[in-house]
């Protein structure tokens, strides 16, 4: 075992390094220094209608399991309609991009590795001020943020290769 790993174990009541961006809670299980760098894994928190644009990570693979909720995720050319209980493993470089639908959030489990990648959402978003979805002029608008992301993405290897999924492609 290395020097620069430990155990970490947090339970549902324990405090949680939590951020509020792209409108969402990103609660962070794991924080990539305690492994080492290796793995960063978070619980997320989206309400309908947040969409991402086409993007890839260069240097990051993902994984996600859906626990509530609904959305269509692209990877690659294929649309894959996840809901609780569907896991998705998404290798480094794939262009991919998600949209929100239903009537509640999608709460799921999100894993990175290596583990940096859940950095960038801390900085472009604001410390959470409670464990929910940020409400109505809570968090960064929507103005400043993607004025932040396009400035801090590129020194996470995140790229911008075409537009969100357009709500008309859900059957």
């Amino acid at each position: 075992m290395s020097d620069d790993t430990t155990v970490v174990m947090r339970g549902p009541q324990d405090a949680h390094h939590a951020t509020w961006a792209m409108g969402s809670l990103f609660e962070h299980l794991l924080l990539p220094e305690e492994s080492g760098g290796r793995l960063a894994v978070a619980t997320v928190t989206q309400p309908p209608g947040i969409a991402t644009p086409l993007h890839r990570h260069t240097r990051e693979a993902e994984a996600f399991f859906v626990l509530a909720g609904e959305m269509t995720y692209r990877a690659g050319e294929e649309d894959f309609e996840l809901t609780p209980g569907c896991f998705m493993y998404l290798p480094q470089g794939i262009p991919h991009a998600f949209r929100v639908h239903g009537d509640v959030p999608v709460h799921y489990l999100a894993l990175t590795e290596p583990g940096h990648l859940l950095g960038l959402y801390d900085e472009v978003g604001v410390p959470a001020g409670a464990l929910r979805v940020p409400g109505e002029g809570e968090g960064r608008s929507m103005e400043e943020e993607i004025a932040r992301w396009n400035g801090v993405g590129p020194r996470y290897g995140l790229e911008v290769v075409g537009p969100p999924i357009p709500e008309a492609t859900r059957s």
